[in-house]
């Protein structure tokens, strides 16, 4: 399958030479070491100007993927330093989930405007007529603009009639909606963790790769080793994400050779909290009760909405979040079982940190970690055995995969069990889109509304730490709604919801 950039390549080049020592290695610690040296197998660099900044950057991705810290830059510290506490199942990663490895960051520049070649040096001289601070005049038969004088109002690019000059914004800046990125004192990237929720844009948006998520994969791997019952939780967002030939009797087979016991559709806990929500909004909201009803099931809006609107943090859906519901009602049955999420996000590893859910969500991997499994294995997902599965999660869950598909699913279940009640919905995509629905909502302008937020533009299937584009995601997500043997959860679930809601 073709990777949709060298940055993805080089993270599951990681992800799987650590899954292979992890699987294979008697000495962890000696192997580790040697990954870099496997990336960058001779004397001539692939990606960065020396080998020798290819390595000691693959050396950073590799910590950060046995979920530790990123060395000091002041300090001599081997690669495996701390390895030994890391080498153990109850480990989980060392906070804060995102970073920026220093010696992979361009310091790009930042808000800057630059003239480009395509500068004819024209008469008009709109460009020098429209700045406000004299920041624009001709040097050498071209414009050019002190940065010293620029104030970034833009004026000079509107006015170019041959669009000559160029804006630069830092890529990971850009795409962060809540602005938690800045720059250091090198001109470096910098990620402020009291703003961040981790939804993880800037990781996907960095053309350097200089911006990575930890991983539990080591320690789930040591958890198979050692022969616990380790159960696999599968987002709905999954389909084709590992070839449109990988049907859901394949991807059994493939996590059962990894070594997992069983896999769940989480799409089924999507299910619990769907009907837990529509009786929820017309009970509370449609009544006059509640002023609006907040989705829960993405943590990076979740987050959003308590750190940066605080005031309306009580009114996002105390029902459980998909994972937690599917991981609960696993150990219901299974009460030994190790439960492991793996899903297209990175976000999720930051909620199930949270106390309450740890209890019951014991890893969290994401589909690309999960390909690196696959490599280390050597597995081939479309030459697998079909092997049969039992999956009965409704059209409605599945659809939780796709932005907007969470409110659908709810308003479907208010037409049919509750159909005296009109449903207003509002939903927002991309954490800036989210913040100007929330201060909407904190003006009073969606009263009475079910407000869905997802922190990824497109919703769970473009999530960071999915693998084919969101379009090709979102179109086998449609297929496989459609498919559903049943469009919306039963009544009764609300009974479930409830039960699974006071266990602790």
């Amino acid at each position: 399958m073709k990777s949709q950039s060298v940055v993805t390549d080089l993270r599951r080049k990681i992800f799987t030479a650590v899954a292979k020592v992890a699987y294979d290695s008697e000495n962890p610690a000696s192997d580790l070491e040697e990954i870099p040296f496997i990336i960058t197998p001779d004397e001539v660099p692939r990606y960065r100007e020396s080998i020798y900044r290819e390595r000691q950057i693959a050396s950073e991705r590799v910590r950060l993927a046995m979920g530790l810290s990123l060395r000091p830059a002041n300090k001599p510290v081997h690669i495996t330093s701390g390895v030994n506490k890391s080498t153990i199942a109850e480990k989980y990663y060392e906070p804060p989930l995102m970073q920026v490895i220093p010696s992979a960051c361009d310091a790009c520049p930042d808000n800057e405007f630059v003239v480009s070649d395509q500068c004819r040096n024209c008469v008009s001289h709109a460009c020098i007529k429209s700045c406000p601070k004299g920041a624009v005049s001709i040097v050498d038969g071209r414009a050019f603009i002190d940065q010293s004088k620029c104030i970034k109002c833009g004026r000079c690019k509107a006015a170019c009639p041959y669009d000559a000059i160029a804006h630069h914004k830092r890529p990971c800046a850009a795409a962060c909606g809540v602005k938690a990125i800045s720059t250091d004192g090198y001109g470096r990237a910098h990620i402020d963790n009291d703003i961040c929720v981790a939804c993880g844009q800037c990781m996907s948006a960095c053309p350097f790769g200089a911006i990575a998520d930890k991983s539990q994969i080591f320690q789930l791997i040591q958890a198979i080793k050692k022969g616990d019952e380790v159960v696999a939780a599968v987002a709905p967002a999954i389909i084709g994400q590992f070839g449109a030939k990988v049907t859901a009797g394949k991807l059994k087979s493939a996590l059962l050779a990894l070594g997992f016991k069983d896999v769940y559709e989480v799409a089924v806990g999507a299910d619990v909290g769907c009907i837990a929500e529509a009786h929820h909004y017309v009970e509370k909201v449609a009544s006059g009760k509640l002023p609006f009803l907040f989705t829960s099931c993405c943590p990076a809006w979740a987050v959003l909405v308590k750190k940066q609107f605080p005031d309306l943090a009580a009114e996002v859906s105390q029902e459980l979040t998909p994972m937690v519901a599917t991981a609960r009602s696993i150990k219901v049955n299974r009460p030994n079982a190790r439960v492991v999420f793996i899903g297209p996000c990175a976000a999720k590893k930051l909620e199930a940190s949270r106390r309450t859910v740890r209890s019951h969500v014991d890893f969290v991997i994401t589909f690309e970690e999960l390909a690196g499994m696959f490599d280390a294995k050597g597995l081939n997902l479309e030459e697998l055995e079909e092997l049969p599965v039992t999956f009965a999660a409704t059209g409605a869950g599945r659809g939780y995969a796709c932005s907007g598909g969470v409110a659908s699913a709810i308003e479907s279940c208010i037409n049919e069990y509750f159909p005296d009640t009109q449903v207003k919905i509002e939903h927002a995509e991309g954490l800036a889109d989210c913040k100007k629905v929330l201060t909407l909502a904190a003006a009073g302008k969606l009263d009475g509304y079910m407000i869905e937020g997802m922190g990824c533009p497109g919703g769970c299937v473009a999530g960071v730490g999915t693998i084919i584009p969101p379009e090709r995601a979102k179109f086998a997500v449609a297929q496989i709604v459609k498919s559903s043997r049943e469009p919306i959860p039963p009544k009764e679930m609300e009974d479930l919801a409830e039960k699974l809601n006071k266990m602790n």
